[in-house]
């Protein structure tokens, strides 16, 4: 009767990694044969190393990419919205006549000291105007057209009022200057 358990040595071997007849023969053509299987087996290695390190190069360039933007532009949502604090110091201080200026010296200090400070912290973090002058040619990457008139003496395209000013952080505009452009004929 058969031994249900198997001896071992009995167990089926694989035949792949079995030389072929004339390859047990000649020990050179075995070598030859192994070495060229290690040769393929490591090109195939090198070439995955490779593409590897090529994707971490990738991703470490992209990430420091992303890291400097957002360092620049990580504050673009703060400084868009503290627009309207900007507007407001300078809707306060246009409604500001000599003599309530006069009258109200601490107020009127207060709010241009205030207007002043917020226009420094701007600077620092690279926030600058877009402040067109009337006469300037209009630009669409720069400024927002309110309306058209025609006006006599100048040009079809020129701004001939300044609605508000603009703002740009570095490259990117947070707000474009909002203009009244001539559409008087040329």
């Amino acid at each position: 009767m058969a031994d249900p358990q198997q001896n071992p040595a009995e167990e089926p071997v694989e035949t792949e990694d079995l030389a072929t007849p004339e390859e047990q023969l000649d020990p050179v053509a075995a070598l030859e044969a192994a070495q060229a299987k290690m040769e393929a087996e490591r090109n195939e290695m090198r070439d995955r190393l490779m593409r590897a390190l090529a994707d971490l190069e990738n991703t470490r360039k992209r990430a420091e990419k992303d890291r400097r933007e957002a360092a620049i532009y990580g504050g673009q949502k703060l400084a868009r919205d503290m627009l309207s604090v900007f507007d407001n110091l300078n809707r306060a201080l246009s409604l500001m006549d000599d003599s309530l200026r006069e009258q109200q010296k601490g107020l009127a200090e207060g709010l241009d000291l205030t207007l002043r400070d917020l226009m420094n912290i701007y600077a620092r973090h690279g926030i600058e105007r877009v402040a067109p002058e009337v006469g300037e040619t209009f630009d669409p990457h720069f400024h927002e057209a309110m309306f058209e008139a025609p006006v006599p003496g100048t040009k079809a395209g020129q701004i001939i009022q300044v609605v508000s000013e603009g703002f740009r952080l570095n490259d990117h505009l947070l707000r474009p200057a909002q203009v009244g452009v001539s559409s008087t004929p040329g």
